[in-house]
């Protein structure tokens, strides 16, 4: 099978509107949010600017928020005017590694998922070449696992030393009371005041995993419009059938 160049896989992935910078609640990872902010400006060290690293692997568990990093560095590449590429290797790699020939050729690219093509021979050594051409080229590579580098089942020693080399930091799970408090906060972001009633009830009868209350704001968000009626117990009862 033939592989898909950038111009064309840009057609089949999409990036979250939601998954920005402003919409991350940091909570222990501002380190983090810093090193994606400069990566994704890519400043040259000109009038002062910090210099960014070439490469950021950042890992955490699922939910910690890297897939929402790595789609947000892309929005951000955008208004610096920079071009960008977020692969989510979990939907590609049935496409085979030859999906990463000519990503060189971009700015910034966004890996993630890279648990997913660990320790598979054709991959280890497609990613290893990769780095090294974005490298050679000038370009920025941020990518993603769930796991430390010195963690994932790689086989190649030699990409396992180049995951090493830049900047690795570890997403921190948001724990209970900073997943209420991203609720209220991306609530607020978006007209909504929610009492505090509110976001436990919610909090305690939703799934815990942070894109699925929001994703349930969202639910409750439409149908507050639809409705012309405040998000109240009594409305998520309603909504909800809880």
């Amino acid at each position: 099978m033939s592989s898909l160049q950038p111009h064309q896989l840009s057609l089949s992935v999409g990036l979250r509107d939601d998954a920005t910078l402003e919409n991350f609640y940091s909570h222990h990872n501002d380190l983090a949010v810093q090193a994606v902010e400069r990566i994704a400006q890519g400043s040259d060290g000109a009038a002062g600017d910090t210099v960014a690293e070439p490469f950021v692997y950042l890992w955490g568990e699922p939910g910690a928020g890297c897939s929402h990093l790595l789609q947000a560095a892309c929005h951000r590449a955008g208004l610096h005017q920079r071009s960008a590429f977020y692969l989510p290797l979990d939907q590609f790699m049935n496409q085979g590694p030859r999906l990463l020939d000519g990503l060189e050729t971009l700015d910034l690219v966004c890996i993630d998922q890279l648990q997913k093509v660990a320790g598979l021979a054709e991959w280890d050594e497609a990613l290893f070449h990769l780095f090294n051409r974005i490298r050679d080229a000038g370009h920025q590579l941020l990518v993603a696992a769930d796991a430390a580098p010195r963690q994932l089942a790689v086989a190649l020693p030699d990409l396992a030393s180049r995951l090493s080399w830049g900047v690795v930091l570890r997403i921190h799970a948001l724990d209970d009371d900073g997943k209420m408090a991203a609720l209220r906060a991306r609530a607020h972001d978006r007209g909504i005041e929610l009492d505090e009633g509110v976001v436990q009830y919610i909090f305690y009868r939703s799934p815990r995993q942070t894109h699925e209350l929001f994703a349930l704001l969202d639910r409750l968000d439409r149908a507050s419009l639809s409705a012309q009626r405040k998000v109240t117990i009594p409305f998520v009862k309603q909504l909800l059938g809880w």
